[in-house]
């Protein structure tokens, strides 16, 4: 209805702003998602997220499974991502991001995630939208709003329904 679409504020940004908050213009975002996505501790995926950024991708991004768990625990994993992404932009010149994975067990620990997320200077957080949960979405999505973080949602489970 009118009014729904009213009151509905859509994502947070769209491709403009993450074109601009990552200055690439003209061609196609260059990617990854770090790969074995279970099993690397938070400094060797850090590092993987380095040789991938200094290698030329613009961004790597957190499989939906990559969460927070004892090999590899969420505030690890945030700090040497955001270390790889500064390196990788000191030595290339470039503007890098680094989707991280800000879904937790609970809406209140995944808004204080991406509080953390964006104190370490992180510009992307993700989200798995259904099992993260609607109301969380929306929470998240104001956050990211209102603290020029861009999300990016993933749709984890959605085969399920």
């Amino acid at each position: 209805s009118k009014a729904y679409v009213k009151t509905f504020f859509g994502p947070p940004h769209g491709i403009q702003v993450e074109r601009d908050k990552l200055n690439k213009y003209g061609r196609s975002f260059l990617g990854c998602t770090i790969k074995p996505k279970l099993g690397l501790s938070a400094k060797n995926y850090g590092r993987a997220c380095y040789e991938c950024l200094r290698g030329g991708l613009d961004f790597t991004k957190d499989d939906e499974n990559v969460n927070s768990q004892p090999f590899m625990r969420w505030r690890d994993r945030f700090g040497f991502v955001t270390e790889a992404l500064y390196k990788s932009q000191a030595e290339t010149g470039e503007v890098k991001g680094h989707y991280l994975n800000a879904t937790a067990p609970d809406s209140e620990r995944m808004m204080y995630r991406a509080q953390v997320a964006k104190e370490f200077g992180a510009p992307i957080i993700m989200h798995d939208y259904l099992t993260g949960g609607y109301t969380a979405n929306t929470s998240l999505a104001d956050y990211c709003r209102n603290n020029g973080l861009l999300l990016h949602i993933h749709r984890a489970s959605h085969a399920v329904i």
